[in-house]
């Protein structure tokens, strides 16, 4: 008999729902195929009114189990016909050219409710999707209070999941910005998970909209797995996309090339720790 599994490939990546600030389409499946993870962890991901989300095509193509959490309820935009190479227009946020509009939470004003761009948009909902190869023993979701700010809500979607005998903690986010009060998220968060995985081995991964020395300062026993650039992937001058350890060793780890979303995959490859 082989020796029980002591490692495992995990990643994550910001999909900004398969298009980018156009509303062009990129290949998010093809993506997630070649980081070829354990454990793959999606923010941003899309699931159209009527229709099968990205996270339930991706598991189905790649044989992955999906499980799922909406954080808003919104629109994305068909592609532009005036695009230019560029991956979005400057400062298209602040105008009526969304790719995505979130407004769950918060409407838009009048001025972008009422543009052609809007109108034509298809209805859905957007969120986080943890995906794995791995046996799953259990799993929830957790909440966390609505930040006054945020155009969505926020929550951690953790899991166990077998490797071999042993048992590893997995927790999956989309995090808010400092700037909207996401100091407030992390400083839950790190008793919260305390609380779900206790000691054992732990992955905590995600697009965390902070640097590494913040999130070492609020998470305090997590490490950083992967220390590169991912933000924004185009010219990419911050990391705001982690994954993060504890009990588990890292034996390899990168930050992935440009692949059409606005954030850069990371990955890695994770073991146990010798006892």
């Amino acid at each position: 008999m082989p020796p029980p599994p002591t490692e495992f490939v995990a990643a994550s990546f910001n999909v900004h729902a398969g298009i980018d600030g156009w509303g062009r389409r990129h290949d998010v499946l093809a993506v997630c195929r070649d980081l070829d993870a354990d454990v793959l962890v999606l923010q941003e991901v899309w699931h159209p009114d009527g229709g099968r989300s990205m996270g339930e095509e991706i598991g189905e193509s790649l044989g992955y189990r999906v499980l799922e959490v909406t954080l808003a309820r919104g629109r994305r935009a068909a592609p532009d016909p005036s695009a230019t190479e560029a991956w979005m227009r400057p400062l298209d946020w602040r105008t009526a050219s969304h790719a995505l509009y979130l407004e769950s939470v918060r409407p838009f004003p009048p001025q972008v409710v009422q543009s052609a761009r809007y109108q034509q948009a298809e209805p859905g909902s957007w969120g986080i999707a943890v995906l794995s190869r791995l046996p799953v023993l259990d799993h929830r979701v957790i909440p966390l209070p609505q930040l006054r700010r945020d155009r969505a809500t926020r929550a951690v979607m953790a899991l166990t999941v077998a490797l071999g005998p042993h048992r590893v903690g997995v927790a999956g986010t989309h995090m808010s910005h400092l700037s909207h009060g996401s100091a407030l998220h992390f400083r839950a968060v790190a008793q919260l998970l305390d609380g779900v995985f206790g000691d054992r081995p732990a992955l905590f991964a995600g697009d965390m909209n902070l640097w590494g020395p913040p999130i070492h300062a609020f998470l305090g026993q997590w490490r950083r797995a992967v220390k590169g650039k991912t933000w924004p992937a185009w010219r990419p001058h911050s990391q705001l996309d982690h994954l993060l350890v504890r009990g588990l060793a890292v034996r390899e780890a990168a930050v992935w090339p440009r692949s059409g979303s606005d954030h850069r995959p990371v990955w890695a490859r994770l073991a146990l720790e010798e006892p």
